[in-house]
């Protein structure tokens, strides 16, 4: 088969590809609430939500799962270390 770009226009393409910034978030857990309860919340309010301690954290590229991993510490700063990497096109 035929390759779509040359190599040239392959390398200008994946270089212009990694300068695009994308939002990375790591996703403790989840949970739903009605409005009223929304409105009820304040300063020391508690909001459980749908995780167990000790499970892998969801680690989203612009709200794609693309992983999962658990919390570290990088001198003063929390990282995550992953530990498992979700399949294309599949969630898990």
């Amino acid at each position: 088969s035929t390759p779509l770009y040359s190599s040239a226009a392959s390398d200008v393409y994946k270089r212009q590809l990694d300068n695009i910034p994308v939002t990375v978030s790591v996703e403790l857990g989840t949970t739903k609430l009605k409005i009223g309860e929304m409105m009820a919340l304040n300063q020391g309010s508690v909001i459980a939500l749908d995780s167990l301690a000790g499970e892998p954290l969801n680690l989203r590229v612009n709200g794609t799962l693309i992983a999962k991993g658990e919390i570290v510490l990088i001198k003063e700063n929390y990282g995550i270390k992953l530990t498992e990497i979700v399949p294309r096109g599949g969630n898990i």
